[in-house]
């Protein structure tokens, strides 16, 4: 399956069209093809998904430094992770008309990228260069989020790109991986401040009709990693959903027509779900953990096989969720699972 993943990646990169372009034009002079104003990220249908991809095939080598292609994975990372590149994919950000171009989910994925290579880098020498080359792309957006942090009053709790509780999470690796005490700091109070006298989260509400993250599971997430043991028992006992709610995060979704590029978001959803009860399940009430467990294998198996086969409106980003899911879990869901 990281074969296939990587196989997925490595064409989802070089593939230039279609694309979707999020672009604020202040002039004629801004009309270019997204690989002029993208060098690097310019591939896998938008920028954040090419994001995404980056990310999976360093993770990849993380998990597999022998994969079957990983030399090609290593060459098409020295490729495209250059200075220069990267460089002008900076410039782009510091354009006043950029401001808050892909604020906060592409910054939070690119974070995720530079903590990922930082991390790889430990082990694998040819990673050194790539986590050099994106450095002051990070510093920019990790610099950029403290400040938005400090401005923002209320979160955002819709399960799409614009949530504040996943981009905190992703926020929180790379400062771990820096390390960043600044970023972690404002991550925290931000996190108390938004979320932390959270009550009885209405799941009943969940899933939006175009959702690939559960607001309610991310959350708890996310206060998971900024509060200890205790307390994260006590804050889920105040928040969990009310008796009968539960159940919507227990069941995966279906999925009408996976062509649609909004509705094929459900499947992510359902492996965003697995991603969550994997992170969560060690922390989670003794009579909850098994429900989770079976949760997390639920959703997983809705989910992975859309990940690398199927319409593109899937396959240019589900397999950095899958991923996710199946390497980031508690230690008790890892045993659960094996």
């Amino acid at each position: 399956m990281a074969a296939r993943f990587a196989r997925v990646a490595l064409e989802n990169i070089q593939r230039p069209y279609p694309c979707k372009v999020d672009h604020l034009m202040t002039s004629a002079d801004d009309l270019a093809p997204p690989a002029v104003h993208h060098p690097v990220f310019h591939g896998s249908y938008d920028w954040h998904s090419s994001v995404h991809m980056h990310w999976l095939l360093v993770r990849l080598l993380a998990l597999f430094p022998d994969l079957e292609g990983a030399e090609s994975i290593r060459e098409a990372l020295d490729r495209r992770l250059r200075p220069e590149a990267l460089a002008a994919e900076r410039d782009y950000f510091a354009r006043p008309s950029a401001a808050t171009f892909e604020r906060p989910y592409g910054w939070a994925w690119l974070l995720r990228l530079q903590a990922e290579s930082i991390d790889l880098a430990q082990r694998d020498a040819r990673a050194v260069p790539w986590s050099a080359a994106c450095a002051p792309l990070a510093d920019l957006l990790a610099m950029r989020l403290i400040d938005y942090m400090a401005i923002a009053d209320f979160p955002v709790r819709t399960g799409t790109h614009f949530n504040s509780a996943f981009a905190l999470v992703m926020a929180l690796d790379y400062a771990h991986a820096l390390p960043h005490p600044a970023l972690r700091q404002a991550v925290v109070a931000r996190a108390h401040g938004w979320f932390g006298r959270d009550r009885r989260y209405p799941a009943r509400y969940e899933p939006g009709g175009d959702e690939f993250l559960s607001g309610g599971l991310v959350e708890a997430v996310l206060m998971r990693q900024v509060l200890d043991g205790c307390g994260f028992a006590e804050w889920w006992e105040q928040f969990s959903p009310p008796a009968g709610e539960l159940g919507q995060w227990l069941m995966p979704v279906a999925v009408s027509d996976r062509s649609d590029p909004k509705l094929s978001h459900l499947d992510g959803l359902n492996l965003s779900r697995a991603w969550c009860w994997g992170r969560l399940e060690s922390s989670l009430p003794a009579d909850l953990v098994p429900l989770a467990r079976q949760a997390r294998l639920d959703h997983l198996a809705a989910g992975l096989p859309h990940a690398a086969a199927g319409d593109y409106a899937g396959t240019h980003w589900l397999a950095s969720f899958a991923t996710l899911a199946m390497s980031e879990v508690s230690q008790a869901a890892a045993t659960s699972a094996t």
